[in-house]
C-alpha cells in the first residue's frame, strides 16, 4: 500500500492539475495537461472537493447468461443480453491474469486504486508529445464497467458514459470510487470482477465467454499466446478483432507479450515461443434463445413464456425479461432428454418436411406428478429452405389461464378421444361397465328431454335442428351399418360407436358430464374457457383442446383418478444458487378411484379388439397399456391418446395450422396414399412406435381392476375389421 503513504503530495499535485484545467475550460477526460500545478489554498480546496465526492459503489453481479436444462441436466437453450458466464479467479489461466495486468495496469498490485505515477506520466506525455494518454487503472476501469452495467440493467442505456466521453467530474468520481473500492475489496477480488465484466465482443462478455468464443476452451485452459491475444482485445475489441483484423490482433498480442517480459512475468523462452505461435482460432459462435435450442425448441418457448408471464419473476414484463436475459438463472425443467430425443425422431419420421405441411406432434406427461416429459412436433422454429416452419407450439394452449400469450396453436378437435369422459360419468352415476344401451337411435329432436340438474338445457341433435337454423349437424352415423343396435356400453366405447355414446349420454345428467370434463382439466385451447358439454357436438369432441391437456386428462385415469396440473419447471436458481419460485406438482383427487379403474379396463380393449386394433402396439405384450383413438368430422385432426400407469402420451396428426379447415382426405404421407385419415392410421403408429421405445424408462404396473359390482357380464367381441365408426359432429373415429 505504498500509495497510501504518499497520498498527500501526489494527490495534491494531481488535483491541482485538474483544477487548473477546469478553470481554463480544458476537457480533462483523458488527463490533458494544465499549464502548471497549483498548491496552497487551491490544492486544499481541491482536496476538500475530492473528499466530498461519493464513495459508495454497489457492486452488483454483472448480467449473466440464463440456462434452461432438462431434468437430467442436458442443455436446452441459453438466454442472454450479454453472453457471460462468471468464473472465479482460480478458474482462470494464470497467463490471462498476468497478461491483463501487464498491458492494462502494470502497477496494479502497488497502487491503491489511482496510480499517481501513471497520472503524472500521462500528463507529461499529453503535454510534450500531443498524445491522448489515459491513466485509468484496472480498478478505475472496473468502476466504469460497474456503473455502466448498472445503467444498462436499469434500462438507462442513454446514460452510459464511454471512456472518451468522460468529463473532469466523471474522472474525479471514478477516482474517488476506485480508492473506496480498493479499501473494500482485495486486489484479486477486483481483478476477478474486472475479468468477468469486461467486454470482448458482442458475443462475449467476460473472459470465460471470450475463451469459449475464440478458442472453444474454458478460461482455465488458455495458453500464453491465447491469453495475450485476449488481453490485447480489451483496449479496442473491434480494431484488434482476430477475425476481422488478424494483423492488428497479432501486433497487439505481441505488444502484450513484450509487456509481460518487461514485467518479468514470463521468460524469454516463453516470450519467443508465444510470439512465433499463430492465432489458432477455433471459433464457437454463441447462440441464444429457443431458436438456437439444442433440443425441444417449442418446449423451450413454452418455458420462457411461463417465466415471462409469472409475477414471481418481476412486477411487469420488462422486469421479467431482465430476469430471464440478465439474471444468470438456471432453470431446470421436467423434460427427459431420452424421451424428447425419441419423440422428436418419431414425429420427424411420421411426417417430416411433407409438401402439404401436415402437422405431427407428441407430448408426454407423468401420471401422478403432471411433469411434462417430452414435447415434439415435425416443424422447425425458424424458416429453413425446404422445411415446414412455424413458431406456433402444436401441443399447448394459445393463452394461459390469466390471458397471457403462450404462443400455442390453440388446440385441435379431439373427436372420439372425448368419449371416455362421458363413459366415466356413466360409471360415476352408478351404472355398470357392461350395461346395455340402445345404439339404434340416430336423432335426438328439439323436444328430447335431456337431463340437466344445474339448470342448463342441452341442445337438440337432429335434422330438424339444422333446418331450424340452430347449427345442428346431420343425423348420427357409424362407419358400419351393423352397429345400429343394442350393445353393452363398454363395447360401444372401445369400438368408438357414436350412437352408443349418445345413448349413454341420454341417460345421464349433463351437469355431471360437465363436472367430469372440468375436473380432469379439459378446456378450450384457444381461450381457456370450459368446454360447454351442453352443446352436444362437444360430446364427440367439437371444441379444440391442446394435446398437452388431452394427455394429462388421460393421465388422471392412469393415476387412479388423481389429477395433477401439468408442470414444466422443476427448479429455478439465481446466479448465486439461491432458489427462486418454480412449479410444484399440484394434485387432487378428481375422479373416483373405481371409476378410473373402470375406464382403464375398457380402454385396454381399444388396442386389443376395438378401434385401435390395427395399431397393434408391441408394448401391449410387455405391460398393460390403454388408449383411445379419435378423429374429427373432416378427418383434419386425428389422435391417439395412450397411457400406462407410468406414462401418458397424446399423439396428433392433422391440419395443425389451418384450424382443421382442410379435410384429411386424399393425401400422401411418406409415400403412402390415404383416402382419409383416422386416428389409428398415422397418429396411432406414431404413438405406438414412440411408446415402444420409451415406456420401459418409466416402469408401469398392471392397471388395478374395477370392483366386481361394476362389471355384470363379459362383452361380446366384435370382428376386428368392423371396429371403426364415423360421425358428423366432431367425430369420425
Amino acid at each position: 500500500m505504498r500509495f497510501v503513504a504518499r497520498t498527500g503530495r501526489a494527490l495534491s499535485m494531481m488535483l491541482g492539475f485538474l483544477l487548473v484545467s477546469a478553470l481554463c475550460g480544458v476537457l480533462v477526460a483523458s488527463f490533458l495537461v494544465p499549464a502548471a500545478a497549483l498548491a496552497g489554498t487551491t490544492v486544499s480546496r481541491s482536496i476538500d472537493y475530492f473528499n466530498s465526492l461519493p464513495t459508495e459503489l454497489t457492486v452488483q453481479p454483472p448480467s449473466q447468461t440464463t440456462r434452461i436444462v432438462t431434468a437430467d441436466g442436458k442443455p436446452i437453450a441459453t438466454f442472454y443480453a450479454e453472453n457471460r458466464v462468471r468464473v472465479p479467479l482460480n478458474k482462470m489461466s494464470p497467463f490471462i491474469r498476468k497478461a491483463v495486468v501487464a498491458i492494462e495496469d502494470s502497477r496494479f498490485y502497488e497502487h491503491s486504486g489511482v496510480d499517481a505515477q501513471g497520472v503524472l506520466r500521462a500528463l507529461t506525455s499529453n503535454l510534450t508529445r500531443g498524445e491522448r494518454q489515459g491513466a485509468s487503472t484496472l480498478t478505475q476501469q472496473y468502476v466504469t464497467n460497474i456503473v455502466n452495467e448498472a445503467m444498462i440493467s436499469a434500462g438507462r442505456e442513454d446514460q452510459v458514459v464511454l471512456s472518451g466521453q468522460k468529463s473532469m467530474g466523471d474522472k474525479l468520481r471514478e477516482m474517488r470510487l476506485a480508492i473506496a473500492l480498493e479499501k473494500k475489496y482485495t486486489k484479486d477480488q477486483i481483478l476477478e470482477g474486472y475479468l468477468n465484466i469486461v467486454f470482448f465482443n458482442r458475443s462475449a462478455y467476460g473472459i470465460e465467454a471470450a475463451a469459449q468464443y475464440y478458442f472453444s476452451l474454458p478460461a482455465s485452459k488458455l495458453s500464453l499466446p491465447q491469453s495475450a491475444l485476449l488481453a490485447g482485445l480489451v483496449n479496442s475489441p473491434s480494431f484488434y478483432d482476430p477475425v476481422a483484423n488478424p494483423k492488428n490482433s497479432i501486433q497487439r498480442r505481441n505488444q502484450v507479450l513484450d509487456a509481460m517480459l518487461d514485467e518479468a512475468m514470463i521468460t524469454k523462452k516463453q516470450h519467443a515461443a508465444a510470439k512465433a505461435a499463430g492465432i489458432g482460432l477455433k471459433l464457437r459462435p454463441s447462440r441464444q434463445g429457443c431458436a438456437a435450442a439444442t433440443m425441444a425448441p417449442y418446449f423451450c418457448d413454452y418455458v420462457s413464456h411461463l417465466i415471462l408471464n409469472n409475477p414471481a419473476y418481476g412486477a411487469d414484463t420488462k422486469a421479467r425479461e431482465q430476469k430471464l436475459y440478465r439474471g444468470g438463472l438456471t432453470i431446470t425443467t421436467t423434460l427427459d432428454s431420452r424421451l424428447q430425443t425419441a419423440a422428436q425422431a418419431q414425429v420427424n419420421a411420421t411426417a417430416g418436411p411433407n409438401p402439404g405441411k401436415w402437422g405431427a406432434s407428441l407430448v408426454s406427461v407423468q401420471p401422478g406428478t403432471g411433469k411434462i416429459l417430452s414435447m415434439a412436433q415435425n416443424t422447425v422454429f425458424l424458416p429453413q429452405r425446404g422445411k415446414f416452419d412455424t413458431q406456433l407450439n402444436f401441443n399447448v394452449d394459445s393463452r394461459d389461464p390469466n390471458g397471457n400469450d403462450l404462443n400455442g396453436a390453440g388446440g385441435f378437435q379431439p373427436g372420439s378421444t372425448m368419449k371416455p369422459f362421458t363413459f366415466a360419468e356413466w360409471l360415476n352415476q352408478g351404472k355398470t361397465i357392461t350395461e346395455t344401451v340402445d345404439a339404434t337411435r340416430r336423432e335426438y329432436p328439439l323436444g328430447f328431454r335431456w337431463r340437466s340438474s344445474c339448470g342448463k338445457v342441452a341442445g337438440a341433435y337432429s335434422t330438424k335442428q339444422r333446418r331450424a337454423g340452430l347449427e345442428a349437424a346431420d343425423d348420427l352415423q357409424n362407419a358400419s351399418e351393423g352397429y345400429y343396435r343394442k350393445m353393452p356400453v363398454n363395447y360401444g366405447l372401445y369400438n368408438s360407436i357414436n350412437t352408443a355414446t349418445f345413448a349413454s349420454a341420454a341417460q345421464l345428467d349433463f351437469c355431471g358430464i360437465q363436472k367430469m370434463v372440468n375436473t380432469v382439466g379439459l378446456h378450450s385451447g384457444l381461450d381457456g374457457t370450459p368446454i360447454n358439454m351442453h352443446q352436444l357436438g362437444n360430446v364427440l369432441g367439437a371444441t379444440g383442446v391442446a394435446p398437452l391437456h388431452m394427455a394429462n386428462s388421460f393421465a388422471t385415469f392412469a393415476a387412479d383418478g388423481q389429477y395433477c396440473a401439468p408442470i414444466a419447471i422443476l427448479r429455478v436458481a439465481d446466479r448465486a444458487g439461491k432458489p427462486l419460485p418454480a412449479q410444484t406438482s399440484k394434485c387432487r383427487d378428481a375422479v373416483d378411484r373405481d371409476v378410473a379403474r373402470g375406464v382403464n379396463s375398457v380402454l385396454q380393449d381399444v388396442l386389443k379388439v376395438g378401434s385401435g386394433v390395427y395399431i397393434n402396439p408391441k408394448i401391449s405384450s410387455k405391460l398393460p397399456v390403454a388408449a383411445k383413438t379419435g378423429t374429427n368430422n373432416s378427418n383434419g385432426a386425428s389422435w391417439v391418446v395412450g397411457y400406462t400407469t407410468g406414462l401418458a402420451t397424446a399423439s396428433f396428426f392433422g391440419d395443425a395450422l389451418e384450424g382443421q379447415k382442410r379435410p384429411g382426405r386424399n393425401l400422401t404421407i411418406n409415400g403412402k396414399f390415404y383416402s382419409r385419415i383416422d386416428g389409428y392410421m398415422i397418429a396411432g403408429p406414431q404413438w405406438a412406435q414412440y411408446t415402444n421405445k420409451v415406456a420401459g424408462l418409466y416402469p408401469a404396473a398392471s392397471f388395478p381392476k374395477p370392483p366386481a359390482s361394476m362389471v355384470k357380464k363379459a362383452a361380446p367381441k366384435p370382428p376386428a375389421s368392423s371396429s371403426r365408426t364415423k360421425g358428423r359432429s366432431g367425430s369420425s373415429d
